[in-house]
């Protein structure tokens, strides 16, 4: 793998385990509108890509419909459902270990960044972040893509040819894509190695205890 300087992390399957809170705030949404659901599995697509999106392209939403489920998932979660999350183990130490290697971390997310500094507050990981980008309350950042071209500007336009996104869906690959950066996969997430492998993940890794060691040791990482 060749030298990073810039390293932008996505946060839910990636830094911290959601599913919990994603999945009740999505059942929350989605029981203002009469439709209940007895498996929160079945939601965890709904981790990752914009919640607009989701809406419509696994409901059925209208743009407008979509736009009150959004409503009713964040009346719950900037309540409850931000909380209801773990940081995965060995995760603080991993960041510990590319920020003392030199490595700038930025937070690159999909969730609202006023959530997501909440969360990495909550957590004690704020402080190994120089740039904490999300997506915006008003939808002017709806798209991977968006965020990872704001978090660029909010770093100051570093060489894209020196900056790695790391995350574990298909949209943190191609977000990166569309901005020139490479991605690196990650499989401890919520995305398949198909899912990543066809998105053009450049690299993968498996296990957390993997990330640091892929990102600084060339031969631990695995090129797809």
């Amino acid at each position: 793998m060749k030298f990073f300087s810039h390293l932008l992390f996505d946060l839910d399957g990636t830094l911290t385990d959601s599913k919990a809170g994603i999945a009740n705030g999505v059942m929350y949404a989605l029981a203002q509108f009469g439709i209940r659901v007895e498996d929160p599995g079945v939601l965890y697509s709904f981790i990752g890509p914009p919640l607009l999106e989701s809406f419509q392209s696994v409901y059925g939403f209208s743009l407008e419909r979509a736009r009150e489920a959004t409503a009713y998932y964040r009346a719950y979660y900037s309540e409850k459902g931000l909380f209801e999350n773990a940081v995965y183990s060995g995760i603080p130490e991993q960041l510990e270990a590319l920020r003392a290697a030199g490595r700038t971390l930025v937070l690159a997310t999909s969730k609202p960044e006023v959530y997501a500094r909440r969360i990495l507050e909550h957590f004690g990981l704020d402080g190994l972040f120089s740039v904490i980008a999300g997506a915006a309350l008003d939808e002017s950042r709806g798209s991977k893509a968006a965020v990872v071209r704001y978090a660029l500007e909010r770093c100051g336009l570093p060489d894209p040819a020196r900056v790695l996104m790391v995350g574990d869906r298909k949209h943190d690959v191609i977000g990166a894509a569309e901005n020139g950066l490479d991605c690196l996969g990650v499989l401890y997430g919520y995305g398949s190695r198909e899912e990543l492998e066809q998105a053009g993940a450049k690299y993968i890794v498996e296990t957390v205890s993997g990330l640091a060691p892929a990102i600084l040791a060339p031969e631990a990482g695995t090129a797809v």
